[in-house]
């Protein structure tokens, strides 16, 4: 392997020459071999915002040349591009503050600079990339970054995309009447399309519990620097930092009204991972109910049709399962997990710094990421496909003892609990116990008894 000798305050180290990266990422990379998670590339990307607009601010300020603003934003953006994502090795499980993840991005938006400026060690990666900051108040910074983008752009989209095909298949059900129930038990009957709708009314109030977040997810530790109190950052730093962020990502990012809060404590990021545990709720139930619902297909509910994308078994020809509702719930599992871990995390902010940053920006990230692939795909390979098994719905509601309730006003509750306890014991039907019973003539019984009039 060839090598080049790099140099911190440490001493020399040496690096692969196709590296771009400095000392200090050589360093965390040889004592932090622990699990094979990368830091997540969302964060490096937003990391690379970062940089280019510190650069930018700092430019503007008059504290770099000009042409060293030009390297360093060049340098930015291609990380941003995702050409440089081979030179950010670094795992999860390192310094609690993220510090060698910063020099990393330091390092080699330095090296990168410089080769642009075709000039050896003009730009100092601590000096020039990262000044003005300090990774305890940059990487708080960077992680809202990409949460933030995470959600607009993958979150948003796929949880209203399955929003809408629960709405179209709510429609489409809505005129076919079925058994509701109630502790896994028969009850009064309901529509299909009223349940598909109770599924596309969870996914909207997810979105509106997390759009509520996201305030406090757009404020921003970035002038913070070491411990909240902005030593080292000049006067109007945080306030242009903000303001030309928004205009770059298009999200309104503004300072942290107390940036000690925004070092020291995660809560936004915790309260945003809530938000997601609650929508993995919403999607464990919505999933178990359609697998309910499609279960059999001859000795289950069999009330709706799940489409056939693969083989279910290696050793029962024909069997086809749920695949896309075990996906799913699956990864509200996980979700549920990783919010453990973030409220964890997030609880230990020890006097002016929380050290247990990587952890909840890699869950975080993973929860939305899965969250979105999740609902997008069990959409479009489940939701979208399901039909109705209209004469099994029929058959059911036929059956269904519970019809019974309409007669409470008419014959009263313990008169009606008679006639379902009758014709289950005896195998008959509602009308035909409460005639056997001399409650009322069959004519009362179909005038009292009307489904479609249970309905709400």
């Amino acid at each position: 392997m060839n090598t080049r000798i790099e140099k911190d305050t440490m001493g020399e180290i040496e690096v692969e020459v196709s590296r771009f990266w400095g000392a200090q990422t050589e360093r965390s990379r040889r004592n932090f071999k622990i699990g094979g998670e990368r830091m997540p590339l969302a964060l490096i990307h937003a990391f690379a915002h970062l940089k280019c607009i510190a650069a930018e601010v700092n430019g503007d300020l008059g504290r770099l040349k000009p042409a060293w603003v030009d390297a360093i934003t060049v340098a930015a953006n291609e990380i941003v591009e995702e050409k440089l994502d081979d030179h950010f090795p670094l795992v999860v499980w390192q310094t609690g503050s993220g510090t060698q993840t910063n020099m990393n991005l330091n390092e080699v938006i330095a090296y990168r600079a410089n080769m642009h400026l075709g000039e050896e060690n003009a730009i100092h990666p601590n000096d020039h990339v990262n000044m003005a900051q300090s990774s305890n108040d940059s990487f708080p910074t960077a992680m809202h970054i990409a949460a933030a983008l995470a959600v607009h752009k993958q979150l948003f989209p796929a949880l209203k995309h399955m929003q809408s095909i629960l709405m179209t298949k709510a429609k489409e059900f809505e005129h076919l009447i079925k058994v509701g129930r109630t502790h896994l038990q028969d009850a009064t009957p309901v529509t299909l399309g009223q349940e598909f709708n109770c599924y596309a009314t969870q996914v909207r109030l997810g979105i509106e519990r997390i759009e509520s977040t996201m305030p406090r997810v757009y404020s921003l530790a970035q002038g913070g620097t070491a411990v909240g109190t902005g030593l080292n950052c000049p006067k109007g730093f945080k306030e242009a930092f903000a303001e030309k962020l928004s205009a770059r990502l298009g999200l309104p990012f503004k300072p942290a009204d107390d940036l000690f809060e925004a070092l020291s404590t995660h809560d936004a990021l915790v309260e945003l991972s809530g938000q997601l545990n609650v929508l993995a709720a919403s999607f464990m139930k919505i999933a178990n109910d359609i697998r309910w619902l499609g279960s059999g297909p001859r000795c289950g509910l069999g009330e709706i049709l799940l489409p056939e994308n693969e083989p279910g078994s290696s050793i029962m020809p024909g069997k086809v399962n749920p695949t896309q509702a075990e996906a799913m719930t699956m990864v509200c599992c996980q979700v549920i997990g990783n919010h453990t871990a973030i409220t964890m995390a997030g609880s230990q902010g020890h006097f002016q710094l929380n050290v247990f940053k990587p952890v909840i920006i890699r869950n975080l990230l993973q929860s939305i990421t899965l969250l979105a692939d999740a609902s997008m795909s069990f959409s479009d390979n489940c939701l979208q496909g399901i039909t109705a098994n209209e004469t099994q719905l029929q058959e059911n509601i036929n059956r269904s003892l519970m019809l019974v309730t309409a007669l409470n006003p008419i014959i009263g509750y313990e008169k009606a609990a008679k006639v379902a306890k009758c014709a289950l014991k005896d195998n008959i039907s509602l009308k035909e116990a409460a005639v056997k019973l001399g409650y009322m003539t069959a004519e009362a019984f179909d005038a009292a008894v009307v489904p479609e009039h249970m309905l709400g």
